[in-house]
């Protein structure tokens, strides 16, 4: 059965790194992929399901690479429960796919998280699914750990790498690591060999180790400007790195709390079109009332919508990619065409799923997200299948 989408437009971005508008839009899915996409103006209305969208725009559904949990499920507790309710919230606000991200714990438990998650990677779930294992720990900078709890904190060793990987079936698909820690470089080295996207973060690096952690095979930088050594005129750090190398993809948590508006201003000018990512780094409590949550092993609690541990530690957030989406356009003042590749076409090129999602090609999923004129969410399809109404 073929389902034919029609849509007031179209926005994509195409192979070439430019967008793809189209007025009057006809997207023809089969099989949970897209078999072709046209305008009404030249092109017939098809037999099969017919979904219409009034008023509407079709872009590519969000990809989140950095995301701890939602709607009360933790992916540390990696069950059917925790994956399928945290795909279905995820789908209301536009996701389609994304990478179950661990937070650091006790070995044994960490493991027995990574063995979960493998056995459930691309389950059917009803909505957004977790497509890769993006561990954010347990190396990490004791200076810079954030809500990461410190007596848990491992130095860096391939062979605690290799268990983990292991553990994970090979579903590992990002990690975050501090550059500086003795070890780190061979442990860079030995996961981007296996195909791992390298991510520096949670780092006191200076601008020298920053420059060796790329050097060994990290690509991008976990949420920007957060848990990294402040910037400095005469040691910028690894805040340098990542905004003066044109090569690295970077993430951003753009509520305007973890990171003012004037530095989102400047992260758009510094990454672009090209290398910006927009993140939620959201926990158990987003879509949840204020009150006292799990983010792992840590116990969090939640005021006014901020996830914290201690006198004021940020744990995490409870924003969604749709509201990051509205920040991100209102603080940069970048259009929605604009900023498009930030949460699609950039997180599938540097993950390499560049492929399989991201943009609305022939032979792509059709994970698709309907926003109304105000860009808000209006449904979510996921490899064609309506999942998700706002």
């Amino acid at each position: 059965m073929r389902t034919v989408v029609t849509a007031d437009r179209f926005l994509s971005p195409a192979a070439n790194g430019k967008e793809e508008r189209v007025e009057r839009p006809v997207v023809i899915i089969e099989d949970g992929h897209i078999l072709s996409t046209a305008s009404q103006s030249s092109s017939s209305l098809p037999a099969g399901e017919h979904l219409h969208f009034e008023g509407c725009t079709l872009i590519p559904a969000f990809f989140d690479v950095h995301i701890h949990g939602s709607d009360g499920f933790d992916v540390m507790n990696a069950t059917d429960a925790s994956l399928g309710g945290i795909g279905r919230f995820l789908a209301r606000h536009g996701v389609g796919s994304y990478f179950a991200t661990t937070v650091t714990a006790p070995v044994d438990s960490t493991l027995k998280s990574l063995s979960g998650l493998a056995k459930r990677m691309r389950q059917e779930t009803g909505g957004a699914r977790a497509v890769g294992i993006h561990i954010e720990g347990p190396f990490l900078s004791p200076h810079k750990k954030g809500a990461h709890p410190a007596h848990l904190l491992q130095p860096p060793t391939v062979a605690l790498f290799d268990r983990m990987w292991q553990a994970a079936e090979g579903q590992i698909r990002l990690m975050t690591i501090a550059p500086e820690l003795p070890g780190a470089l061979e442990v860079i080295a030995r996961a981007a060999g296996l195909g791992v996207r390298v991510s520096l973060g949670h780092s006191d690096a200076r601008l020298e180790e920053a420059r060796q952690g790329v050097g060994a095979g990290a690509i991008t930088a976990t949420h920007t400007f957060n848990a990294m050594r402040a910037f400095d005129h005469r040691e910028p750090g690894l805040i340098g790195e990542v905004l003066s190398n044109d090569a690295l993809f970077a993430e951003l948590i753009c509520d305007g709390l973890h990171v003012d508006p004037a530095a989102v201003e400047i992260f758009w000018k510094s990454k672009g079109r090209d290398r910006a990512m927009l993140i939620t780094d959201a926990m158990s409590a987003t879509g949840k009332p204020d009150g006292n949550y799990k983010l792992g092993e840590l116990d969090v609690r939640v005021k006014n919508g901020v996830c914290l541990i201690g006198e004021n530690t940020l744990a995490g957030s409870t924003l969604t990619l749709d509201r990051a989406v509205r920040n991100f356009t209102a603080f940069t003042g970048a259009s929605l065409e604009e900023m498009l590749p930030v949460t699609g076409r950039n997180p599938a090129r540097m993950t390499g799923l560049e492929g399989e999602i991201g943009t609305l090609a022939p032979g792509r999923r059709a994970d698709i997200t309907v926003l109304s004129a105000k860009n808000e969410v209006v449904e979510t399809l996921v490899l064609g299948e309506r999942c998700s109404k706002a």
